[in-house]
């Protein structure tokens, strides 16, 4: 589940950079890519739930779920601890579509990447 993890921040981070920029040195609104920018995040989600599936080699659907609930835990930690505040009912439902999404993931990754299984 690490690598899914790492994935997912490296991932954030790395279009994070990106948007900024974009933000700084352009006339681009925030509002006008608030669209592109939750399409990334939910590719973000996939792509570690992929990563940990393809890595685990079996029951993809419950190691994409552990890690997309393992970022949505960090996501809430760090607002809970930074910001004093909780998930509204909008970021709540944001997040169990990530879970979902990353237990997608990893059901692709099992299969795509583990390969035939030889009984």
């Amino acid at each position: 589940m690490l690598y899914g993890v790492i994935a997912i921040l490296l991932l954030g981070v790395v279009t994070s950079l990106i948007f900024s920029l974009i933000l700084q040195f352009t006339e681009t609104q925030e509002k006008s890519i608030n669209l592109l920018i939750t399409i990334i995040s939910f590719l973000s989600v996939f792509a570690g739930g992929f990563i940990c599936g393809g890595k685990g080699k079996q029951k993809g659907w419950l190691i994409g779920g552990a890690t997309g609930l393992v970022y949505s835990l960090l996501i809430l930690m760090y607002q809970f601890l930074g910001h004093s505040s909780l998930f509204s009912l909008e970021q709540l439902v944001y997040h169990i579509c990530y879970i979902l999404t990353a237990m997608m993931g990893g059901v692709l990754g099992v299969n795509i990447l583990s390969g035939p299984v030889h009984n």
